[in-house]
């Protein structure tokens, strides 16, 4: 390869256009242009352009016995698609992870609307220009006024939408993020549906292993009207959540405490605060309410 390697490291890949099931050991090559698997048998050049997913720790059914901590790639060959799975120790596997996701997103031209609504008010925010960034724990819309980041801990909620944006509809993505305590909704747009996909993918990393956490959690009414509670005001410098609520104060240390132990709620120097788990648990409660 020609041009900077970005990554190179040895592990065990295979891809569905190998005519092995088993995986093969060998290096993996990474340029800001292409991905590289390099075996005795021969090497895989993958295209960054022809890539339209990437994944961790998801392996296709007819991999999926040979892998484990993995990255798994979906890439397009003469309108075909066709998938490669990468696997390293954990730790290899999350710096290459992100390195990869750095070289098919870092500096990609979008169209973004920040602030579109803050808690249940629509702004007068316009769509403009901005350069997008990712990093291993948010991602950055660089705009010729400044900057904003989106903490993926904070993600509540994806949708996708078609809006109007410069006399042309087109799609884009809504991100509902928390930010001081308030739901932040942001719209935006890219240049194609492959770095669309591939962007709802990176911003889904957290989103996704919360929502396998709290997939099997039972949560009562009470429950939720307390995590709404704590959304909406905190501890109210010192007013007892009791009163808001209008119960007895034991009921109401009874529910905290589920919740902490559920892992909803945690009582931190700034006072009651909503896990990442428990912003998503609002976040649907509000929309199942707003329907």
């Amino acid at each position: 390869m020609s041009e900077s390697i970005i990554a190179d490291f040895v592990a065990s890949f295979n891809s569905q256009k190998s005519a092995r099931s088993e995986p093969v050991k060998g290096r993996v090559l990474l340029s800001r242009k292409r991905l590289v698997l390099v075996a005795e048998e021969g090497k895989t050049q993958i295209p960054l352009s022809s890539i339209v997913d990437v994944a961790v720790g998801q392996v296709p059914d007819e991999l999926g016995d040979f892998f484990n901590s993995t990255v798994t790639i979906a890439f397009e060959r003469n309108d075909r698609q066709f998938v490669a799975a990468i696997e390293a120790d954990d730790e290899t596997i999350e710096k290459f992870n992100s390195v990869l996701y750095k070289a098919l997103l870092n500096g990609t031209e979008a169209t973004v609307k920040h602030p579109a609504r803050i808690g249940g008010r629509v702004t007068d925010a316009a769509f403009t220009p901005a350069k997008l960034f990712v990093n291993p724990r948010y991602i950055r819309f660089k705009r010729q006024d400044g900057e904003f980041t989106i903490r993926l801990a904070t993600v509540t909620g994806f949708e996708r939408l078609n809006r109007e944006i410069a006399g042309a509809t087109r799609p884009v993505l809504s991100t509902t993020h928390n930010r001081n305590g308030q739901a932040v909704v942001t719209l935006a747009a890219l240049p194609s549906p492959r770095k669309m996909n591939i962007l709802g993918r990176y911003l889904r990393r957290e989103y996704r292993e919360v929502m396998e956490g709290i997939r099997d959690v039972d949560i009562s009414d009470a429950e939720k009207e307390l995590l709404v509670t704590v959304y909406s005001t905190g501890d109210m410098d010192g007013i007892p959540l009791a009163g808001v609520l209008d119960a007895e104060a034991s009921e109401v240390e009874l529910l905290r405490s589920r919740l902490e132990q559920k892992g909803l709620l945690t009582d931190s120097e700034d006072g009651l605060q909503l896990t990442p788990a428990g912003r998503v648990v609002v976040n649907n409660h509000l929309e199942d309410v707003n329907d």
